[in-house]
């Protein structure tokens, strides 16, 4: 089953951008531009999650958040209160209002997703399912596990992380130093090419011999997964 997020944000480019890489990661997503719409769609039907923007037209986050804690119905839905405001005595405010985490603008997406799912894990646990998809390949952090168009596929620890890391990242290209940095760590001496080692292993595992090779190699750059 596919969590469901409401996302109440007026900032049109946030709001299309959380939309889009929620979905991404498996998310089903409904976007509210006001703090009444959110109220009305909720009505409608009880999302699984709300990321919710403080400063709202019509009915603010506060408020929106302060109705959804007074009504039994609405009162253990997981909110997650997004905002500019920084001050410690806004994020007490936002969090005795009900809150259950606050972020504070500009915010990673993946440090948001990571909430998300840390959130669900410890309030409804059936729909915290780690999963990242791109185009026919599947990693699910949960169960270790990977598979493309159904199959599963059998990758070592490194080969596993290196494929989360490509998938974070769809189309983006990796340098092998920042590969190194991300997959192996700062801090930890590896040679360059190791990582064309580990990414002939990855490509073999997914490729099954006759399938399209999804990572590509970027002279002079790099690798990248194709986003499709």
């Amino acid at each position: 089953m596919q969590p469901h997020v409401l996302v109440v944000e007026d900032e049109d480019a946030l709001a299309e951008l959380l939309q889009y890489n929620l979905k991404k990661e498996g998310f089903r997503v409904t976007v509210a531009a006001d703090g009444e719409e959110a109220m009305i769609l909720v009505e409608e039907r009880q999302p699984d999650i709300i990321l919710l923007d403080w400063m709202l037209p019509r009915v603010s986050g506060i408020e929106v958040c302060r109705r959804l804690r007074g009504r039994q119905e609405t009162r253990n839905i997981p909110i997650i209160m997004l905002t500019a405001r920084g001050e410690e005595a806004d994020r007490i405010r936002g969090l005795d209002t009900g809150a259950d985490d606050y972020i504070i603008k500009p915010f990673l997406m993946n440090e948001l997703f990571a909430r998300v799912r840390a959130i669900l894990r410890r309030i409804r646990p059936g729909l915290a399912d780690d999963k990242v998809v791109v185009g026919e390949i599947t990693i699910d952090r949960v169960a270790h596990r990977v598979s493309r168009a159904g199959r599963d596929i059998h990758l070592g620890p490194t080969e596993f992380r290196l494929l989360d890391y490509f998938m974070q990242h769809p189309g983006r290209v990796f340098s092998r130093e920042q590969l190194l940095d991300a997959v192996w760590g700062s801090d930890v001496y590896v040679e360059a090419r190791t990582v064309d080692v580990h990414v002939g292993r990855l490509r073999k595992a997914l490729n099954n011999g006759h399938e399209i090779d999804p990572i590509r190699t970027v002279r002079s750059a790099g690798y990248a997964l194709n986003a499709d």
